[in-house]
C-alpha cells in the first residue's frame, strides 16, 4: 500500500542533539511536533517512514541519523477529573513535564508523587519506563493512560493491569511499542490515594531528613529531600549532558545475592517479594573501578558513578563503547548482569 502524503506540520529535517540530554549529534529525516491527538490521527496509517516517539529525551542514546518520523510530543494539560472518599485522580497530558506535575500536585494539596520529584522526563514516558525512585514506582499511582492506535488513529484507553509493569517495565517495551510507536500516550490518569503514608525507607532520604531535622515530614518535604538528593548527585544537562541514571538496579536470584552480601557487606541490597534481591547499580559500577573515569569523550560522572556523562563532543558509538567496557567489568567482578535504561536508537 503507498505511503500517504505527510500533513504540513512535519518538518523535514530536523536535527535532535539539542532535543536530548545527552547531546549526541543526530538528525531526524521527519520530524513533528505533536501538540493534539488530532495530529497522530492524520499521521496514522501513512505506510510512511518508521516512527519513534521523543519526550524530553533524557533517556535516549543516538546512534546517529534516524531516516524515519519523530513524535515530539507536546500534549499540555493537568487537571483534576475528580475524587471520592479514597482518592483524587488526575489528568496530564502526555507531554507535560512530570517534575512541574509533582510540584503542582503537591501544591494543590495532592500528595502521593513526591518521592518521584526531579526525575527528568515528560508524563507520557513515565508509565513506559515504570520510573520509579526512593521506593515507589509510578505504576504504584496509574489508573490509566489514553494512547492513539497508530495502525487506526483511534484513541483506546489502557487500565493499570493492561500496562503489565514491571520493574522499569510496561507492556509498551515488552510490545516494543517505544520503539515504533505503534501506540503512542497522549495522556495518564493517576490516582492519588487519600490515606497517604510517607516512604522514607531508603537512606539516603532518611539521612537528608535527619540531616534538615524532620522527624514527621509531609509529603513537600520529603519532595524537597528527594529534589536536593537528586540535584548533588546528578549534574545538569544543561551544562554537563547526560540521561540521568544509565543502568538498571539489577535484580539476582537469592543464592547469588547472598554470596555476594558475604563477600562485600558493604553492598546495598534490597530483598524483592518474588525472593529475589534488587543491587544498587551505582555500587557496582563503582566498585569495578568506574567512577570518575573516562573512556574517550564520555566517563562515568565523578560523582555519581551511575551516571554516564558526555565531556564534549561524543558520538553514540562512544556511549556504546563504554557502556559495553562497564559492563564487561562488572560481569567479570561480581557475575551480575548491568541493563542500560536508555532507548539506543
Amino acid at each position: 500500500m503507498p505511503a500517504k502524503p505527510l500533513p504540513d506540520f512535519v518538518e523535514r529535517a530536523v536535527s535532535l542533539e539539542r532535543r536530548t540530554t545527552l547531546a549526541l549529534p543526530g538528525q531526524a529525516a521527519f520530524y513533528a511536533e505533536i501538540r493534539a491527538a488530532t495530529q497522530l490521527a492524520q499521521l496514522a496509517g501513512s505506510h510512511g517512514p518508521r516512527q519513534f516517539v521523543l519526550g524530553a529525551g533524557s533517556n535516549l542514546v543516538l546512534g546517529g541519523d534516524f531516516d524515519g518520523l519523530i513524535l515530539h510530543m507536546a500534549i499540555a494539560g493537568r487537571q483534576l477529573l475528580g475524587e471520592d472518599a479514597e482518592a483524587w485522580y488526575v489528568y496530564a497530558g502526555a507531554g507535560e513535564n512530570w517534575h512541574q506535575l509533582v510540584s503542582w500536585t503537591l501544591q494543590q494539596g495532592w500528595p502521593g508523587l513526591e518521592n518521584l520529584a526531579l526525575i527528568p522526563g515528560t508524563v507520557g514516558a513515565a508509565p513506559i519506563q515504570n520510573i520509579g525512585a526512593y521506593g515507589l514506582e509510578v505504576a504504584d499511582r496509574v489508573l490509566s493512560l489514553d494512547a492513539v492506535d497508530m495502525l487506526t488513529g483511534r484513541t483506546i484507553r489502557l487500565d493499570r493491569a493492561d500496562c503489565r509493569f514491571a520493574y522499569r517495565d510496561s507492556v509498551f517495551k515488552q510490545e516494543g511499542w517505544h520503539l515504533d510507536a505503534r501506540l503512542v500516550v497522549i495522556g495518564v490518569t493517576f490516582r492519588l490515594p487519600k490515606a497517604w503514608r510517607p516512604l522514607t525507607g531508603y537512606g539516603d532520604v532518611a539521612a537528608e531528613l535527619d540531616r534538615r531535622q524532620i522527624a514527621d515530614p509531609t509529603a513537600t518535604q520529603i519532595a524537597a529531600a528527594v529534589s536536593n538528593i537528586r540535584s548533588r548527585k546528578l549534574p545538569d544537562p544543561a551544562t554537563l549532558p547526560n540521561a540521568g541514571s544509565f543502568f538498571q538496579n539489577p535484580l539476582v536470584d537469592a543464592a547469588l545475592g547472598e554470596r555476594l552480601a558475604q563477600a562485600y557487606p558493604d553492598l546495598p541490597r534490597y530483598p524483592q517479594a518474588d525472593g529475589r534481591i534488587k543491587l544498587a547499580a551505582g555500587w557496582l559500577v563503582e566498585h569495578s573501578g568506574w567512577k570518575g573515569r573516562n573512556l574517550g569523550r564520555v566517563g562515568m560522572y565523578e560523582k555519581q558513578a551511575l551516571v554516564l556523562v558526555n565531556r564534549g563532543g561524543a558520538c553514540g558509538a562512544e556511549v556504546l563503547a563504554l557502556a559495553h567496557a562497564v559492563q564487561a567489568d562488572v560481569r567479570a567482578r561480581f557475575h551480575v548482569e548491568l541493563t542500560p535504561e536508555p532507548v539506543f536508537l
